[in-house]
């Protein structure tokens, strides 16, 4: 029987995360603007403890402010509810744009210019998984924790690459050969150093939601490609 891969174009999921990667590619500007500096700046405070929070797998978010304004004290207190409930299993931190220590973060963020007060929900891997300017609500904050598949599909579209996500499990058919045809794609000299191959398992009840929003049978009797 001919082997038939099935390659999604999921442009509805592409589309809801390059409107959460925005940040992240403005932040590639900011970088090169201060490219020139013979001297790296020290390390903020913010950064260190979003590298720790990384270390340990904990989501960070990050309170962008410029003022305290009532806005401000608002998101602020939002967000202190929400990390009592989180009981330690998040990193919190509040960071003004007026700190000149804190510029290495901002600029990482690209948030410069962003609407203030801003929340930032950061993966461990260090994708940017939610952004709420101005104000939100707790149940937007939750939906700020994503599966680990659907974080670093993220991250690889917020560097800019392209990813080749292959939906597979024991149970699927012709798994080598899909698994084969994404390394020939990555393969080609035009696609090596901006493709990334990510596995998911269908079977996997966290990666649900992932496979909703790409249309995905999540019981595919085949292997199936998803080019994002």
């Amino acid at each position: 029987m001919r082997t038939v891969l099935t390659v999604v174009a999921a442009v509805a999921l592409v589309a809801c995360f390059l409107a959460v990667t925005h940040i992240a590619v403005a932040q590639q500007g900011s970088l090169q603007a201060s490219a020139g500096n013979a001297t790296p700046p020290a390390k903020s405070p913010g950064l260190a403890a979003l590298d720790s929070a990384a270390r340990e797998g904990k989501y960070a978010f990050i309170l962008f402010s410029k003022e305290n304004s009532e806005q401000t004290a608002a998101m602020r207190q939002l967000l202190h509810a929400a990390m009592q409930k989180w009981n330690g299993k998040v990193e919190a931190m509040e960071i003004s744009l007026a700190d000149a220590r804190e510029k290495p973060l901002v600029d990482r963020f690209g948030v410069s210019r962003a609407p203030m007060p801003l929340i930032l929900a950061v993966a461990p891997n260090g994708a940017i998984t939610k952004g709420f300017p101005l104000k939100c609500t707790k149940e937007q904050l939750q939906q700020a924790f994503v599966s680990p598949c659907t974080a670093e599909c993220l991250k690889c579209l917020q560097d800019r690459k392209l990813v080749l996500l292959c939906v597979q499990s024991e149970r699927t058919q012709h798994n080598q050969v899909a698994s084969e045809g994404a390394r020939d794609f990555k393969a080609d000299a035009r696609f090596t150093k901006v493709t990334e191959i990510v596995t998911v398992n269908p079977e996997d009840g966290d990666e649900t939601a992932l496979l909703q929003e790409l249309k995905v049978d999540p019981k595919p009797p085949q292997a199936v490609l998803v080019l994002l």
